[in-house]
């Protein structure tokens, strides 16, 4: 994809407060800023879940974690 929503600098500020990160029990998301991304896409194009693009991951993935 290659266009994404949040800048690196808006991602550094706001990936400390996104739960899953490695330093954390339990399981981690594989890629929380993918994940983010992919929440905002769908927010961004009103599209349904099954319609994300796989670079933000598996939908049904996505849309559990949300």
């Amino acid at each position: 994809m290659d266009r994404l929503v949040l800048s690196d600098a808006a991602w550094k500020r706001m990936a400390p407060l996104i739960i899953g990160r490695p330093d954390q029990e339990g399981s981690t998301g594989r890629d929380n800023r993918m994940f983010v991304e992919g929440v905002l896409w769908i927010v961004r194009t009103g599209s349904p879940w099954r319609d994300l693009p796989e670079v933000f991951g598996d939908w049904n993935s996505v849309f559990r974690r949300f």
